[in-house]
């Protein structure tokens, strides 16, 4: 036997070793650049949120409408901040100048420390995602999902750093909304879990960590059997949804009904989660209500679309 190859090897498995845990544990102060795929709703805000924060950002779609929307988001956003005293005219131009949008996928990961899936609610346009971007990221980049339902467990797999892969779900609106649930999977590093936490926090946010996966995570959890019984209510035809809106707003103290809170986040949204979490369990009740339905059916989404629940001009 060859002694002295057999120390060699396991000097360079030793090493080996050492370079893979230096890549898995990412320190907080070595993320600089953010890449956030979809400039839809959420996208485009949490794009800009990582370049007020001072985040060399790239908002990527593969939707040159929805490109143009965030840019002229951004746009309007920033010049309203500061002329109403919220921003400074520096920061608003140091953030336009952190912040680009682009369609091209590769450009968008190349370099970035930091990546946070903002797609359509479905998973296996997300399995797909993740799937090319472990391809094209740098092998240190954490990649997180903005999922409000789906757990990274059923998008881990298809890359090759489970253990740099989770759940980072922001509010809508996420420039305004403080809380992030940042969910660990049985896959995820204790390294990632605190480094998402603490980013989030540098975001000016207020993170809250699951320590196991489950479907819908805390708040959509708790807000679903609300949501549940209020649309079950107004399909019975026990009252309208303006005074079931009114109700909840007037007597439980919430800034708004669970309606007007679905036109805000996304009718489509809703009626895709629901469809995912009946294709999951089999269970009638755990599909969408008949007036999610006819409202999807419609293509009326609510704020997006100019018309939901209710009517917006």
């Amino acid at each position: 036997m060859n002694w002295a190859r057999l120390q060699l090897s396991g000097k360079n498995g030793l090493r080996r070793d050492r370079e893979k845990k230096e890549v898995l544990a990412v320190k907080i102060d070595d993320v600089k650049r953010i890449c956030v795929v979809g400039a839809g709703n959420m996208g485009h805000q949490i794009s800009l949120l990582c370049a007020l924060a001072g985040y060399q950002t790239v908002c990527t779609d593969i939707s040159e409408e929805q490109l143009n929307k965030a840019r002229g988001f951004t746009a309007q956003y920033l010049p309203e901040r500061v002329a109403k005293g919220k921003l400074t005219k520096e920061a608003a131009d140091a953030a336009k100048a952190n912040l680009r949008f682009t369609a091209d996928l590769k450009d968008a990961v190349n370099d970035a420390d930091y990546i946070i899936e903002a797609a359509v609610e479905q998973l296996q346009v997300k399995r797909s995602l993740f799937a090319r971007l472990d391809e094209l990221a740098p092998p240190h980049a954490v990649l997180a999902t903005n999922s409000s339902y789906i757990v990274s467990s059923k998008v881990a797999d298809v890359t090759r750093r489970p253990a740099k892969v989770c759940n980072m779900h922001f509010f809508n609106p996420a420039l305004v909304m403080k809380c992030v649930e940042v969910v660990k999977g049985p896959h995820t590093s204790e390294d990632t879990a605190e480094l998402t936490m603490e980013l989030a926090r540098r975001l000016q946010k207020k993170p809250v960590l699951l320590h196991k996966e489950i479907r819908g995570f805390l708040v959509n959890r708790i807000l679903s059997v609300l949501s549940r019984e209020a649309m079950s209510l107004y399909d019975l035809g026990v009252a309208s949804f303006e005074d079931i809106d009114s109700a909840v707003e007037n007597a439980l103290g919430h800034p708004m009904g669970p309606f007007r809170l679905m036109d805000l986040t996304g009718i489509d949204l809703a009626y895709l989660s629901r469809m995912e979490g009946y294709a999951e369990s089999m269970n009638p009740t755990d599909m969408p209500s008949p007036c999610v339905v006819a409202k999807y059916s419609k293509g009326e989404y609510g704020r997006k679309t100019g018309k939901g629940f209710y009517s917006y001009s």
